[in-house]
Formats: C-alpha cells, sequence, structure tokens
C-alpha cells in the first residue's frame, strides 16, 4: 500500500488525520482485509499521542483547559488517563509508617513534600486538590500508585492533609483538577485545572511535572 509523505504528514497533525491517512491509502491487490483491520486498530490507538499539545502560555492551550473545566468530573477507572478532565472521589493520606518508603516513580516518600498517588494520572501530573467538604486546596504532584480502595482517587502526603484540613476524619470528598499533565511524547499539556490558575502557578505547575517526568 503507498500513500505519499505529504499526505501521511497531513494526516499525522489534523485532528481528522486518521480519516485522512485512511482515505489516501491505496491498498495492494493482495492486502488482505483482516491486515487493514489490525493496522486500523493500532491506529486508532497511536492517533490520540501523535498531535502536538500547544505551548502551555498561548492561548489555544487556555482555552482547551477552559473546555475541559467545563466537563463535569470523571470518577476514573481503567488505564492511564492523559485527557487532563477533573476527577471525583474520595482522598486519603499517607499514614506515618510509609515515611521514605520508595514510591513508583522510584523516589522515597516525604511527608512534607506535595506528593500524591493516582491509579489513573500519569506520574508527573500536577494536580490541584480540592476539599468539598471546607473549599480548601492544595497543589500535589502524582509520584505514586494508590490509592487501592475503589472509591478513592488520590492518597494525599500528611502535610498536604494538613492543608486540606483533612486529617481528624482521614478521608475526604475532593476534586482533583490537573493543571499540567505529561504526555507520552514528552509534551506537557495543561488541564482542567489550569482554568482557573494563574501564570505563575501554571508556570509552576509545568515545571514541576517536567522535572518529575525527567527524573
Amino acid at each position: 500500500m503507498r500513500f505519499t509523505k505529504s499526505r501521511a504528514a497531513r494526516a499525522t497533525l489534523n485532528p481528522s488525520g486518521f480519516a485522512l491517512f485512511v482515505s489516501y491509502m491505496k491498498p495492494h491487490p493482495y492486502v488482505k482485509p483482516h491486515f487493514l483491520t489490525g493496522l486500523i486498530g493500532m491506529l486508532l490507538l497511536w492517533a490520540p499521542y501523535s498531535f502536538a499539545a500547544p505551548p502551555q502560555g498561548s492561548p489555544a492551550a487556555r482555552q482547551d483547559a477552559a473546555e475541559l473545566a467545563r466537563l463535569p468530573p470523571v470518577t476514573p477507572h481503567g488505564g492511564i488517563d492523559h485527557s487532563g478532565r477533573k476527577q471525583m472521589g474520595r482522598a486519603s493520606y499517607y499514614a506515618n509508617r510509609f515515611a521514605h518508603r520508595t514510591m513508583t516513580d522510584g523516589h522515597r516518600l516525604d511527608p512534607n513534600a506535595h506528593a500524591a498517588a493516582s491509579k489513573t494520572l500519569p506520574l508527573g501530573t500536577t494536580a490541584k486538590v480540592t476539599n468539598l467538604q471546607n473549599g480548601r486546596s492544595t497543589m500535589v504532584t502524582v509520584e505514586d500508585r494508590g490509592p487501592f480502595k475503589a472509591d478513592r482517587v488520590v492518597d494525599v502526603t500528611p502535610k498536604a492533609a494538613d492543608e486540606l484540613d483533612m486529617k481528624k476524619r482521614g478521608v475526604a470528598p475532593v476534586i482533583v483538577a490537573p493543571v499540567a499533565v505529561p504526555l507520552p511524547n514528552g509534551e506537557v499539556k495543561l488541564g482542567a485545572g489550569a482554568a482557573e490558575a494563574s501564570p505563575g502557578e501554571i508556570r509552576t505547575a509545568t515545571e514541576r511535572t517536567m522535572q518529575s517526568a525527567a527524573r
């Protein structure tokens, strides 16, 4: 099967590139249908990660973040979520016995840092966690996997739990709004949490995400 280089390039850069790619393919008479089916399946898996994210400080990036913020929060399930959408559930915090244990990203847990565990957010994601019971919030960076209870969406450090004022109850209903999300291609996109963040907060979140992802 043959397609021109320029047509392939346009297909990978256009949001509807997958359709363009398929429409420009010229199958060879000996290419079997099941081969095309397998190829199309691989392209569908690859397509979401083939488009460059707009620069973090650009109007396009802020517009994308605003559109994500307008979507209702989701209950996380399944695989790693690079969408940047808000998540809703319950937060808990690391017990003292987990201090200095190795996290998923290879670093040791510092109870006085702003690390967090998530089942589905990419490692390195910087997110704003808001306690729905009192409105208090804090910024955390995902460095670990968990929590491993069905209704929990995030584990935070004792320091972050203090800032959320949730240590007395131990758990709290929260919204987790990603601000900076690392993508498989090495870029960082703005998530829903960036819609209400200041330029300084976005810059700090992006730097934290890039540093965490590069470790």
